[in-house]
């Protein structure tokens, strides 16, 4: 039984649908897990300020993992890696060695430098939280959750090795076992422990999911060597540098909204994030997905020089992202109350929470295509080596992000009219709290600049690309908004 579950794991897939959907599948069980987690949060405390607390002390520990763990990143490290086992497995164990030694001293020292000033970061960072009845919940939790981005880096760069294999099976399983330790956590130790019992579970659910990847690795397998391959390393960390930067830029950009949601009323960061993660639902199991099972292939071609082979895969994948997600926009923002209430409506979750959570999905729903395609452009250069035209795109947008809100949050509390015309367009006139509105869409708003700006750099250069995407586009949105009007 074990060695037939080994064996289904470890099976290779090199077709890009067959992996996609392969990939949407277990993506499509880690979402439900994810809405069953979210569902028990909501139940248990609704959308106030020990959930706000819970949200919060994420923020560090993602930080470090987008800026440290982004070195062994399944995006930076496959290209590499299929270079060298295409010439031998023995520089292939070299490179990884190399890569391993580096980040294991790099995240831990890291981590270790944060426990140490937890405190203070997050007295400046959310003086709101710290002062409040859950401050000293919120330090002991945010240390806790310090090992997470320890153990999701190792995770990521085994992950990057049983990519290069084209074994996605692990890959699509993990987040499974992540959302688990999760829900461990806050059925079973919450009750025990407080609010520490959480953050205990997403360190279980880390552990889960680098034990979920450890499942497919035999060789190259990584070990400790010293000193280290500084100029492997300086060759991994020049390319994963603009990534680091870009991504850290867009997890710069969501602290500074979820700050400025702690600053709102009470609440605002769970409403934030209970619509971000529904949102977040479309997302992995269409652009992530395809993504994902695209990457290795469009590398290899770019590697191999062949260019229009290269187009082909991004043209299909970037149809059919938009065959999925066009219908998934309209149905989200047209049925947003009631997958609201379905998911999350139970308990301490009350009408309210629903309607403005019901509100803020709309908003983050509108770029959904955006937010995938976006992920399609950013593979599709990283696999032509081009790292530097994503960064410089990507962190102009993580501050168009800021920008964004802090405008509209003006605006919204400055112009009546404004703020009657969103109450009325979303259904929330005389609610409490629709200041956290103008979050998702600064977030929305940015992400279309950013998904347009790459359109346009990638058909410049490809001009095949955008006629058959754009037909794709509007057939999907006129069958669909079609079949809405006449229901």
């Amino acid at each position: 039984m074990v060695s037939r579950i080994l064996r289904f794991i470890n099976k290779e897939i090199s077709g890009l649908h067959e992996a996609a959907y392969l990939l949407a599948f277990f993506t499509f069980l880690s979402q439900v897990l994810g809405l069953f987690r979210d569902r028990v949060l909501a139940h248990i405390f609704g959308a106030g300020l020990a959930l706000d607390t819970y949200y919060s002390a994420f923020r560090i520990p993602d930080l470090i993992f987008v800026s440290v763990a982004s070195i062994v990143s399944v995006s930076v490290l496959v290209p590499f890696v299929i270079e060298r086992l295409e010439r031998s497995e023995g520089e292939a164990k070299r490179f990884v060695d190399s890569i391993f030694s580096f980040f294991s001293v790099l995240i831990i020292l890291v981590s270790a430098i944060c426990f140490a000033f937890v405190p203070w970061l997050l007295a400046q960072l959310f003086p709101e939280l710290t002062s409040s009845a859950y401050g000293a919940e919120f330090v002991s939790m945010t240390r806790i959750m310090l090992l997470s981005p320890i153990l999701l880096g190792f995770s990521n760069l085994f992950a990057s090795i049983a990519q290069a294999r084209h074994r996605f099976i692990s890959y699509a399983l993990s987040p499974i076992f992540y959302n688990a330790g999760i829900i461990i956590g806050v059925v079973f130790l919450y009750p025990k422990m407080g609010l520490k019992g959480l953050s205990l579970g997403v360190v279980i659910g880390a552990v889960l999911h680098l034990l979920c990847q450890l499942s497919t690795i035999t060789k190259p397998f990584p070990s400790f060597s010293f000193p280290f391959d500084f100029r492997t390393i300086r060759e991994v960390v020049g390319l994963s540098f603009s990534r680091t930067l870009a991504l850290s830029g867009s997890q710069l950009s969501t602290l500074v909204l979820i700050i400025m949601a702690a600053i709102l009323a009470s609440g605002s960061v769970a409403v934030f994030n209970f619509a971000w993660n529904l949102q977040s639902v479309p997302l992995a199991l269409v652009g992530v997905s395809y993504t994902v099972a695209l990457f290795p292939t469009i590398s290899r071609l770019f590697s191999n020089g062949e260019r229009q082979k290269f187009l082909e895969e991004m043209t299909v994948a970037a149809r059919h992202i938009t065959f999925w997600s066009v219908p998934i926009i309209i149905l989200f923002i047209v049925l947003r109350a009631q997958i609201v209430r379905t998911i999350l409506g139970s308990g301490s979750f009350d009408w309210t929470d629903t309607r403005l959570t019901a509100a803020a999905l709309a908003l983050f729903s509108i770029s959904i295509l955006a937010q995938s395609l976006i992920l399609l452009f950013v593979r599709g250069y990283y696999a032509g080596g081009n790292t530097k035209k994503p960064l410089v795109i990507n962190i102009i947008a993580s501050l168009f992000v800021v920008i964004f809100a802090f405008g509209f949050l003006r605006i919204f509390r400055e112009w009546e009219f404004f703020r009657y015309f969103i109450e009325s367009l979303l259904r929330v006139p005389e609610v409490a709290g629709t200041e956290v509105l103008m979050l998702p869409l600064g977030f929305s708003t940015a992400m279309l600049l950013n998904a347009a700006v790459f359109w346009y750099y990638f058909a410049r250069r490809f001009k095949e690309f955008s006629p058959q995407v754009n037909k794709t586009f509007f057939e999907v949105f006129s069958l669909v908004s079609r079949s809405v009007w006449l229901s």
